[in-house]
């Protein structure tokens, strides 16, 4: 089981206290994957989560006639597993290490327990995995925006810069 002074150095978790880490490395134990491991295949009951501490974890969703499509890779420092926060409990996306992983698992049970036993650790846990789903989210709309953006158009964001010649000073 990790400590509370090792669940410090995960820069995702910075926001709670010393006590809180405590509570929330109760519910924790160590785990190691091999490379080509499935640790979430979609539409499974959800019931643990993930903080990454090394490799890389390819996210994918089952597509009609192409399989399993990645959609995303997180490593180190990442979170994995959010399905276990909302009924039906049920994997959206699946999970497969890309190369071997190191990572802290917490079991969703006992976390339910800790959240419910005492609400004030219930809401820094629930707004630490907020602010991390909300950066995953953010990044998530960068890429869309790339994918279809239209490569002959300029970014309005970027007007071009006016010269001598085109009227600047």
């Amino acid at each position: 089981m990790p400590t509370a002074d090792e669940l410090s150095v995960f820069t995702r978790l910075a926001t709670l206290t010393p006590d809180e880490l405590g509570t929330l490395a109760a519910a924790a134990h160590e785990v190691s994957f091999s490379a080509g491991h499935r640790l979430i295949e979609e539409g499974r009951p959800a019931d643990r989560c993930w903080l990454i501490r090394s490799g890389l974890i390819l996210l994918d969703a089952q597509v009609p006639g192409r399989g399993d499509v990645v959609i995303q890779t997180l490593g180190g420092g990442d979170l994995l597993g959010w399905s276990w926060l909302v009924p039906p409990y049920r994997w959206h996306f699946g999970a497969v290490a890309a190369e071997p992983v190191e990572a802290v698992e917490f079991d969703s049970a006992a976390l339910t327990e800790l959240v419910d036993a005492d609400p004030r650790f219930g809401r820094a846990l629930t707004l630490t995995l907020f602010e991390a789903l909300l950066e995953r989210l953010q990044s998530t709309r960068a890429r869309l925006l790339d994918l279809y953006r239209n490569p002959a158009e300029t970014p309005a964001l970027y007007p071009p810069r006016l010269t001598a010649e085109r009227g600047g000073r």
